[in-house]
C-alpha cells in the first residue's frame, strides 16, 4: 500500500466534511473491495474515512409496509435478521449466499450497493424490490441509482446512509455462483408486489445489474415457473469471460428466474 491518513468519525456529517477536504479519499465500509484492491496497488486513495465508528448507520427494522436497513449493517445481520427472514425471506437468504463467513462478517450491504460490483448480489435485489438509497443529502430510487458497471448516481460527498426496501407479496433470489469466490455468474431476483412484477439479473450484463424485461414480460400476466417456458433473453449486452460465455449466461438467466419463482412461490 502507498501512504495515506486514516479518520474515524463519530458522525456522518464529520465523514461527509471530511470526504469533501480530502479530494483524493475514499470512504471506508466493509473494505472488502476497497483494502484489496489498495494492497495491490491499483489504487492510492490520499485518505481513508472509516464509517464503522458513525453513529445511526447499523440497525434492521421495518417501517410500515418497508424493511429499513442501515448502511454499515453487515450482510450477516442482514441474514439472520427475524424482521427480515419474515417480511423478505428472499434478501435474508442472498445475504446469506454471499462470499464465505469471513466476508459476510464484515461486508456491508451499504458498501455492496455503493461498489456496485457487476456480479455483486446486492444490486439485483435493489433494483427487483424497487428500494430507495438513502444519502446524507437525498433519497434515490434503485432504477436511478445503478448507472453501469462500478457507477452509481452517488455525487462527491454523498454517502449512503440507509437502503429502504418495500415488502413484496412474494420475492426471491436465486443464483449460479462461481465456485471460488460465490461471486454470481448469473444471479436473479424476482419481485412481486401486487400489479407489479420486476426481475433483476446480476453478474450477466456487460454494464452491470439489469432488469430482464423478457422475464418480467412472461411473469407480468402469471406470476408462476411455467410461464417462463420458452423465454430467451438475447446474448448481446451480456458479459463474456473465461468462467462462462455470453451465450451461456444467457440460457442461465430465465433458468435461474424460474427457479426463483419456484422458490417464490413455495407454500
Amino acid at each position: 500500500m502507498y501512504a495515506f491518513n486514516y479518520h474515524a468519525p463519530k458522525t456522518v456529517r464529520q465523514a461527509a466534511t471530511l470526504l469533501a477536504k480530502n479530494e483524493e479519499g475514499k470512504v471506508l465500509a466493509g473494505g472488502q473491495t476497497l483494502l484489496p484492491t489498495m494492497k495491490q496497488r491499483l489504487a492510492s486513495p490520499s485518505a481513508l474515512i472509516d464509517l464503522n465508528h458513525a453513529e445511526g448507520m447499523t440497525g434492521i427494522e421495518q417501517k410500515g409496509r418497508n424493511i429499513v436497513i442501515g448502511a454499515m449493517t453487515r450482510h450477516v445481520e442482514v441474514a439472520t435478521s427475524a424482521v427480515v427472514k419474515n417480511a423478505i425471506p428472499g434478501l435474508a437468504a442472498l445475504a446469506e449466499g454471499i462470499g464465505d463467513a469471513a466476508v459476510r462478517n464484515r461486508g456491508t450491504i451499504g458498501g455492496s450497493i455503493a461498489n456496485n460490483d457487476p456480479a455483486a448480489d446486492y444490486p439485483s435485489a435493489a433494483l427487483a424490490l424497487n428500494a430507495t438509497i438513502i444519502t446524507n443529502k437525498r433519497k434515490i430510487t434503485a432504477d436511478e441509482f445503478f448507472q453501469g458497471m462500478f457507477a452509481t448516481a452517488l455525487e462527491e460527498g454523498e454517502i449512503i446512509v440507509k437502503v429502504s426496501f418495500p415488502i413484496p407479496s412474494k420475492a426471491a433470489y436465486e443464483k449460479f455462483p462461481n465456485p471460488a469466490s460465490r461471486y454470481a455468474l448469473v444471479g436473479v431476483f424476482v419481485a412481486k408486489k401486487g400489479s407489479d412484477v420486476r426481475v433483476a439479473v446480476t453478474g450477466a450484463g456487460s454494464n452491470g445489474v439489469f432488469r430482464s424485461k423478457e422475464c418480467e414480460a412472461a411473469l407480468a400476466s402469471r406470476f408462476n415457473a411455467k410461464a417462463l417456458d420458452g423465454v430467451k433473453v438475447a446474448a448481446s449486452g451480456l458479459n463474456a469471460d473465461m468462467h462462462a460465455s455470453a451465450d451461456y449466461r444467457a440460457h442461465l438467466i430465465p433458468v435461474m428466474a424460474k427457479r426463483a419463482v419456484e422458490k417464490a412461490t413455495a407454500k
